[in-house]
């Protein structure tokens, strides 16, 4: 018998923020603007953490769910933060990364050919996660609607099959983000319908202008909201692979299974750098969002000056102008710019099909980084006049 492979990975695509950020091996002079990593360091205090935990032999298994100490601090984190209620013992679960968090939700909730709509343009990595616990990915088109979801969309496209909706706000890769008031419709049209609502809030704390809202502090829907978060943008720690998911008793016994069989437990030291971060750190995201802030602020001028159309971006660090004008797709204008214009920069449509005709540019980068890659973007846009 032929050794066979599971078909949903070999049918899995190779993420198109990788495929432009492995090809800067060829272009070495080019201005990388591709990757979503914060270039500061994680705070000393966390990385002394972390250092101690290693010394101090803390380096074994900790409970499945995490360090209760961890999870303590957790629930007050969200409490402080964000005004919600999570039980440390039952409802908070520690996960390596927010993206395992998602794995193990959806691998909880999902059975075969269940729909799960999501907002796009939307982060690559979803999809992937979706398809291969067997679910379907419905997109819900924002690229009409200022990159917002409507609650119009959203209900035209609930079927029977329709087993949850992902959230993600502030959003990679478009940097918008959702006002209460905007999300209130939303959650209405949410609560006349049976299904779960996961909502990847991994940029609540990169949150430029105003507060951050999170699905879960709607009642209406709170019973069956997933809230994933982690410290990878927030702390600068996307090698410590620290994440939180938080959700209601019933359905994060289960849930707790999986991620059980699957990782057992987050890393110890990791953890202890966690509990450092949360206690003693809360103000590193601030530090940070003054220098996006920045960076925002200067990218978002040039490209204006460049005649792009583009939505200011209120969250995370990326910005998503529209290179529709030129004719061309995103993947041969995001090709041209790196090969012609010397900047890596994502096309659009590495985040669905909604995202053709956007061009995807992180600033998580330093100011002389960006100065760079605007000046040599705006004169290569000048050859194509």
């Amino acid at each position: 018998m032929p050794l066979t492979l599971n078909p949903r990975t070999q049918a899995l695509p190779v993420s198109g923020i990788r495929q432009f950020f492995n090809q800067l091996v060829d272009y070495p002079d080019a201005v990388n603007l591709t990757i979503g990593q914060p270039d500061f360091p994680t705070p000393e205090a966390v990385k002394q953490a972390g250092k101690d935990a290693i010394t101090n032999n803390m380096t074994g298994y900790s409970h499945n769910a995490g360090l209760i100490e961890l999870r303590i601090e957790a629930a007050d984190f969200f409490k402080d933060r964000y005004g919600l209620d999570y039980n440390a013992q039952t409802e908070i679960i520690v996960t390596n990364g927010a993206t395992e968090a998602l794995d193990a939700v959806f691998r909880t909730i999902l059975e075969p050919g269940d729909e799960v709509i999501v907002p796009s343009p939307c982060y690559t990595g979803y999809g992937p996660i979706i398809e291969m616990n067997g679910g379907k990915p419905v997109l819900l088109d924002t690229s009409h609607t200022g990159l917002v979801p409507t609650a119009e969309n959203l209900k035209a496209l609930v079927t029977n099959k329709t087993k949850a909706i992902l959230f993600n706000f502030p959003s990679n890769p478009t940097g918008v983000t959702l006002t209460r008031e905007q999300m209130a419709p939303l959650v209405e049209e949410l609560s006349q319908h049976d299904f779960f609502v996961v909502t990847d809030e991994i940029y609540s704390e990169n949150t430029f202008e105003g507060e951050h809202t999170s699905f879960a502090s709607f009642d209406e829907i709170k019973d069956r909201t997933f809230l994933v978060q982690g410290l990878s943008k927030s702390h600068s720690m996307t090698g410590w692979r620290m994440g939180f998911l938080l959700g209601p008793e019933g359905f994060m016994q289960h849930v707790l299974k999986v991620h059980m069989y699957n990782a057992v437990c987050a890393s110890l030291p990791s953890q202890y750098a966690a509990i450092e971060a949360l206690k003693n750190n809360r103000h590193a995201p601030e530090e940070m969002n003054r220098a996006y802030k920045e960076r925002r602020d200067f990218v978002y001028g040039k490209l204006l000056d460049m005649g792009l159309d583009v939505v200011k971006p209120r969250g995370a660090f990326y910005i998503f102008p529209s290179v529709e004008k030129y004719g061309m797709t995103s993947f041969e204008f995001a090709t041209r710019l790196l090969k012609e214009g010397g900047v890596a920069a994502v096309p659009g449509s590495a985040f669905t099909p909604f995202g053709e005709g956007f061009l995807r540019i992180s600033y998580a980068y330093s100011m002389p980084t960006l100065q760079k890659a605007m000046d040599r973007m705006a004169k290569w846009l000048k050859t194509l006049e």
